[in-house]
């Protein structure tokens, strides 16, 4: 049963993503010694007020899946939170900035799960033979907090700073290629920002899915057939502004494109 405390940051940052306005990190706002239990719990509160509110889980999605993030942030493994369907842009659209705060975008490779996938013990192995494709993404991620300050903690309770998505068309067997060795580059305005490869996400994005599987094991969950995870970031994330049309281009998966309206 979630604390009183624990609601209180989740309304917290479920109004803060409603108004579009910026708070002060809950670890400084409400509990210092928030713990990834507690956090975890006020992220799970979030997501139920959305489910509450007839919003769809699209899939889970992996942040912090490099080790070099690992290292700054201080944590020995990853994090994750969901994507809902209100958060999906088409691919070719539009997103409005006024719905967000301050959008990053960053490149990543989904997977479309062809059967539920339960821990623990879980492989990347594992993971690619119960995958039914993978498609390319952007993720528009837009913390809710100040200047994006937080800790470990304070970003897992706020959903792992998911905001908006956009797959792209193209979708692919997942033993078609090798998908460690995929490159990706994201361009915004057609200037290269940034590249990046699968091996970024923990050695092979399978690898951060098979987490995922392990680490919803001690909740007693499980990764659903039919959900789209997203694996995590193949480049550093990229700060938007409005009329910045942006391009993620993979090897093999094609291009992802959307831009920034007003």
């Amino acid at each position: 049963m979630a604390s009183e405390i624990i609601k209180q940051i989740a309304d917290y940052l479920v109004a803060a993503e409603v108004e579009k306005r910026e708070v002060v990190k809950v670890t400084k706002t409400f509990k210092p010694d928030l713990t990834v239990e507690e956090a975890y719990q006020a992220q799970e509160l979030l997501v139920q007020k959305k489910l509450d509110e007839g919003r769809r889980i699209i899939g889970p999605k992996m942040g912090l899946t490099s080790k070099a993030k690992w290292e700054q942030m201080g944590v020995t493994e990853p994090i994750y939170g969901y994507v809902f369907d209100y958060m999906l842009i088409d691919n070719g659209g539009v997103l409005p900035f006024s719905d967000l705060i301050h959008p990053k975008v960053e490149a990543e490779i989904a997977f479309l799960i062809g059967e539920d996938i339960e821990g623990p013990g879980i492989t990347g192995s594992q993971v690619l033979a119960k995958t039914e494709y993978v498609l390319p993404a952007l993720e528009i991620i837009d913390s809710r907090y100040e200047n994006f300050n937080f800790t470990h903690t304070d970003v897992i309770a706020d959903n792992a700073s998911t905001s908006r998505v956009v797959f792209g068309n193209t979708l692919r067997k997942p033993n078609d290629f090798e998908l460690e060795l995929v490159g990706a580059t994201l361009s915004i305005n057609g200037q290269t920002k940034e590249l990046g490869a699968g091996a970024a996400v923990l050695g092979h994005p399978a690898n951060a899915i098979a987490v995922l599987a392990n680490m919803l094991a001690r909740k007693g969950d499980k990764i659903k057939k039919g959900e789209i995870i997203l694996s995590g970031a193949l480049t550093s994330a990229i700060l938007l502004k409005v009329g910045d049309v942006v391009s993620g281009k993979f090897d093999g998966l094609g291009e992802v494109t959307f831009s920034v309206g007003k």
